[in-house]
């Protein structure tokens, strides 16, 4: 049985171990952090939605990331034909979509879900990409407390949008 080449990063919630075949390349980086190439989805709590996509060159760069779907019933992104080459999308069953989550200090009830520039992951290529939507019908940021919980995820209904089937694998290992 072959063994998981690990790895111990830094990360602003300690150290953890990852396994390598869960890093995911970002060819691009992420809007603000072009330097940025590798990722890794690290679960903060077993009971959380919230992960932590952290950043495996810089251990102070880790963004609060959530599956839109577990929050709004309805959400589609716009995926261009560029896009879909570079993330290497054979049908969007392989694609998972995750957004920035904003909760500022010492105010909770203003967690806000960013809606404009989501995160798009190819969870079999491991490949993602930050796909701006900048001529969306949703609102830039979506406050958590306004929303009720999704009956069932939206489905796309028009060409070009896109809906995930799952997110991506996490990191499941806790700090060492």
């Amino acid at each position: 049985m072959a063994r998981h080449q690990e790895k111990v990063i830094q990360t602003r919630l300690g150290e953890r171990t990852i396994e390598m075949d869960k890093v995911l390349t970002f060819p691009r980086g992420l809007v603000g952090m072009e330097e940025s190439r590798e990722f890794v989805l690290l679960q903060m709590r077993d009971d959380s939605p919230f992960l932590i996509l952290q950043s495996l060159e810089d251990p102070r760069v880790g963004l609060l990331v959530a599956d839109p779907y577990s929050f709004l019933a309805e959400y589609d992104v716009r995926l261009g034909e560029a896009e879909q080459q570079l993330l290497q999308l054979e049908d969007v069953g392989q694609m998972a979509v995750l957004v920035t989550v904003s909760i500022p200090p010492g105010a909770p009830e203003k967690t806000a879900l960013n809606l404009s520039g989501p995160i798009l992951v190819n969870k079999a290529a491991r490949l993602g990409l930050q796909v701006p939507q900048p001529d969306s019908r949703y609102p830039a940021k979506v406050f958590l407390h306004e929303q009720q919980p999704p009956d069932q995820p939206g489905q796309p209904d028009q060409p070009g949008q896109t809906t995930p089937a799952s997110q991506p694998e996490q990191v499941e290992s806790g700090p060492r």
